[in-house]
């Protein structure tokens, strides 16, 4: 007979867990969209309009995928599809789980029946499972009902989607024990962005890669204009946005009407004159 170690003195023991009682929080969770599937329409929602806009709009331009030779929608159709189980899944546990936290204190009323902490954190990567397998279920619906499917192999989508989904739900939980409040989110996208945007997702690896400077740039201004935003509010960085767009419209017409894009050395030699 063996016999488990011992904690030492002040170390707590993880409460131990039930599969009944881990359920009994998914049926909570899935039972809310008797109430509104609003949250689940918009995980569905947010990879077709990447699809149409990205996948039809651009692949208008792009055409056939040069070393695949397939269409543009049917080459990032299944990347999406994968995106869309790892961002349902993250999202849930992560935002979800910080707002019934902080705001809905939905916990403070799990906290006093026979769940205990671990049941709650099973329970609610489990939910955010299924969430990402329903979501990713509809968008291989949706991409079959578009002729976007080149082999019945896309079947294989679907446990795999499950099991991107298990390993950020229960990423997204972990990274959520360390927040403190939701500015705190814009630290999260340091590292959501990159996998999403170099995870071959809308091109080939070797073409993410040439835009490395442009992301990079993009990484750092997105969580620092959160930041000074919330200290010195959104009204001057809106203005200068604005200010920014208006003189990329007049340079835009500029160029234009010239039949070329107009130089710094240019505007420089037009303001002497």
């Amino acid at each position: 007979m063996t016999t488990m170690p011992s904690p030492g003195p002040g170390v707590a023991r993880p409460a131990a867990w039930t599969a009944r009682r881990a359920l009994a929080l998914v049926e909570r969770n899935m039972m809310m969209y008797r109430r509104s599937v609003i949250p689940l329409a918009f995980g569905l929602v947010e990879p077709l309009m990447y699809l149409l806009t990205i996948g039809f709009g651009v692949g208008s331009l792009v055409g056939t995928v040069p070393g695949v030779n397939v269409r543009y929608p049917v080459f990032v159709a299944p990347a999406i599809l994968a995106t869309t189980a790892m961002n349902t899944a993250f999202n849930q546990t992560s935002f979800g789980v910080f707002t019934r936290i902080k705001v809905d204190l939905t916990y403070e009323a799990i906290v006093p029946t026979p769940l205990s902490a671990t049941d709650i954190a099973v329970g609610e990567v489990a939910s955010a499972v299924l969430n990402g397998l329903l979501t990713s279920a509809g968008f291989l619906l949706a991409t079959t009902a578009m002729g976007l499917v080149a082999s019945p192999g896309i079947l294989l989508a679907v446990p795999a989607a499950s099991l991107v989904g298990f390993a950020f739900a229960a990423g997204g939980l972990a990274v959520t024990t360390f927040l403190r409040d939701f500015p705190d989110f814009q630290l999260i996208q340091l590292v959501m962005l990159p996998m999403y945007l170099f995870a071959t997702t809308f091109y080939p690896l070797w073409a993410g890669l040439a835009m490395l400077p442009l992301t990079a740039g993009f990484l750092i201004a997105g969580p620092l204009s959160g930041i000074l935003s919330d200290h010195y509010g959104s009204r001057p960085f809106a203005t200068g946005g604005m200010i920014a767009i208006l003189r990329f419209a007049y340079f835009s017409k500029r160029s234009k009407d010239l039949g070329h894009w107009i130089t710094a050395g240019e505007v420089s030699d037009r303001d002497c004159m």
